[in-house]
């Protein structure tokens, strides 16, 4: 009987060993993540997913308000179709690379986590590796950069479109409508320089502006537009936190690496 009793008490504790092993195991792996990196990639795939979807929508939608209104010559707005069309294969461009680049820099911060050390033995630096963590460092600062010009360039439809629809506001509203002076209300699209000065009729006034802004293609237009340029700032910020994590790294494997030491950002 008492031998019997003595195998349970040792699986009891082998079983409870186990458990607190797994436990630990868990506890090391969550606290060898990257977690400022992790949080800066989920941010960078939502930003550009929402500037490359609404911004490729949005343009095709931009193209059929000028083709329909403001520009019934296809030849004065050929270049700006030309234009738009090219954008919208960079567009899909910036997509695939921040989608492999923000996986790249998940994998290079959890790389550089005592994580690595604890579940693979000794964990040094090498010349190589410095290297490649300080290209990561001004690749990062370069888009950031660049993104900070993309997210001006952004708001710029965002502008234009905001203009026209306040102007169809005033057209709407009880001071105005109705009135002689509603036709003497304009919107001149040529002004912004998307289309030249000859393109016809270039300009809408009145009701027949108020009609455009009533357009689903305007609606859609504007509102992902706006959405485009709050994907650009989102991707900012996560560019931003990057350069935070990857500047970080890189200090503490060229200052620290011959003391053996790694960092968990």
């Amino acid at each position: 009987m008492k031998p019997a009793m003595e195998t349970a008490a040792e699986e009891n504790t082998e079983q409870s060993q186990e458990r607190k092993g797994c436990f630990e195991c868990c506890i090391k792996c969550l606290g060898g993540v990257p977690y400022a990196s992790l949080v800066a990639t989920i941010l960078c795939f939502s930003g550009v997913a929402l500037f490359c979807g609404c911004g490729h929508v949005a343009l095709a939608g931009t193209v059929a308000i000028l083709e329909q209104h403001f520009s019934t010559n296809a030849s004065d707005h050929a270049l700006l179709s030309e234009v738009i069309q090219l954008m919208q294969y960079v567009i899909y461009g910036i997509a695939s690379f921040f989608f492999l680049y923000g996986i790249i820099l998940l994998a290079e911060g959890f790389y550089t986590t005592s994580a690595v050390k604890e579940l693979h033995g000794e964990f040094k630096t090498t010349a190589c590796g410095r290297c490649i963590s300080g290209m990561f460092v001004f690749l990062t600062y370069v888009l950031g950069v660049a993104w900070l010009g993309v997210f001006g360039f952004s708001a710029v439809p965002v502008f234009m479109f905001y203009n026209i629809w306040s102007t169809c506001e005033v057209i709407k509203s009880p001071q105005t409508n109705g009135t002689a002076a509603v036709e003497q209300i304009c919107v001149d699209i040529r002004q912004y320089g998307i289309i030249p000065w000859n393109a016809f009729p270039g300009r809408m006034c009145g009701f027949a502006l108020e009609s455009i802004c009533n357009t689903n293609e305007f609606y859609m237009s504007y509102h992902l537009f706006i959405v485009a340029c709050a994907g650009a700032g989102a991707t900012v910020i996560a560019l931003l936190i990057y350069m935070m994590a990857t500047t970080y790294n890189y200090a503490v494997l060229k200052f620290k690496s011959r003391e053996d030491c790694c960092t968990k950002f």
